[in-house]
């Protein structure tokens, strides 16, 4: 560590002395100023920047606009510091950590491991700053998408292509839930919304039959927001992905109708299932509200709507079988008809054997542990409550580091030599 020190230490006298801009010749001392005038040079200002080997000192020409009194610094914009006291890298290694990890749990990291003395609310600031500018680049080419204005994604054809979509709650601070509802009659939310999608492909399957997903193939898009604009978020990253180009297209989701209402205008054509798993749990249910406190009854209704009713893609019969239980429980009964019309209106979506005939997946296990992994790992942690905005940009910036594009972000964002 004290090698490391006296290394860094060293490379920022260095790197002092590299970053001092001489006086500009006396045929350069004028700018365009965004007045429409020109700014004059007025003398040499020093700034503090926290490099990647600590801190240093940048002394830059400082312009000022005698007609508007705008002051311009160009070498702060050449060297990517402008409005920030940290260096490209610093903000690299805080969206980084910050994506990854509680902000202060960052701000330990970059001490541990770079040396770098940085605070928590540097951390946050620096990563939601970078995630929103991640999300602004993603609503352009959202708006490029929808206008067919993307350019053709050349590739191999797709076997098959799955896009899996579901939504988990993220504790938000009271603001963000004025006027909503909670879970709770007359309790007030205390949650938003994030709405998450993933695409991934497969080409193969076991010799059992079940389908392969391949490996890293599985991209993620999210964010907390209207299901109409989640729709196009969605759509935009099957795009990208070569939904175009895939043979045999598949949507898939549990029961929540806002999923099923964006399928069939953004992906019409494909293959709609719902997941296998969540529509078991809605037979459990009707089960334990049916024999209450007997898990013999409960097993042996499951075994006949379940194994051999839902398993097998008898939608037809368990709906008229789950219509035909009579009851003089007001509450049961309504339960009752709205699992009936659940499984009635899924019905299409429901054909399981011959999904599995087909080799594809029948269980929406990735997008559920997506929820876990992308959203809940690092939204959700006990004493944490975000804005909206704040959300927002640590899953942009989450998606864009998981799904392996960070770095050619970061690329793209460096100013032009």
């Amino acid at each position: 560590m004290a090698v490391r020190s006296a290394m860094h230490h060293a490379g920022a006298t260095a790197l002092t002395e590299l970053l001092q801009f001489p006086v500009p010749a006396a045929d350069r001392r004028t700018l365009p100023c965004a007045c429409g005038r020109e700014g004059c040079f007025r003398e040499l200002r020093s700034k503090p920047v926290l490099t990647a080997v600590g801190q240093v000192k940048v002394s830059r020409p400082y312009y000022l606009c005698p007609h508007c009194h705008r002051g311009q610094f160009p070498a702060d914009a050449e060297l990517d510091i402008e409005n920030t006291e940290f260096s490209p890298g610093v903000r690299r290694m805080q969206a980084v950590v910050g994506q990854q990890a509680p902000f202060d749990n960052g701000r330990q990291q970059m001490k541990l491991l770079a040396d770098l003395e940085v605070t928590t609310k540097a951390v946050e600031r620096t990563a939601e700053a970078i995630g929103m500018d991640i999300a602004a680049h993603e609503q352009i080419e959202i708006q490029r998408a929808m206008q067919l204005d993307l350019p053709m994604v050349v590739g191999k054809p797709v076997p098959v292509l799955y896009v899996q979509m579901d939504g988990t709650g993220v504790p938000v601070v009271k603001k963000e839930t004025v006027g909503r509802a909670g879970k709770t009659e007359g309790q007030p939310a205390h949650t938003r919304e994030a709405k998450l999608g993933c695409v991934f492909t497969q080409t193969s399957w076991d010799e059992e039959g079940y389908p392969i997903r391949d490996p890293e193939s599985t991209t993620y898009t999210g964010a907390i927001e209207t299901a109409e604009e989640f729709g196009k978020r969605i759509y935009r990253e099957a795009s990208n992905r070569g939904w175009s180009r895939a043979a045999k297209k598949v949507v898939m989701g549990d029961g929540a109708e806002w999923i099923w209402n964006l399928a069939e205008p953004y992906f019409p054509g494909a293959i709609q299932i719902v997941d296998l798993y969540h529509a078991r749990q809605h037979l459990w249910e009707l089960a334990r509200r049916l024999y209450p406190n007997d898990q013999v009854k409960q097993k042996a209704w499951i075994k006949v709507h379940q194994r051999r009713l839902l398993d097998k893609g008898n939608i037809k019969k368990l709906v008229s079988a789950l219509r035909s239980i009579d009851t003089e429980n007001s509450e049961l009964a309504d339960k009752l008809r709205t699992e009936a019309d659940y499984f009635e209106r899924n019905a299409q979506r429901m054909r399981y054997p011959k999904f599995r005939r087909e080799h594809l997946f029948v269980g929406s296990g990735v997008i559920e542990a997506g929820c876990k992994t992308v959203v809940g790992s690092r939204l959700k942690q006990s004493g944490m409550f975000w804005t909206v905005r704040g959300a927002n940009a640590i899953l942009a910036l989450r998606c864009c580091k998981l799904n392996g594009r960070f770095e050619d972000y970061w690329e793209a964002r460096r100013p032009a030599a």
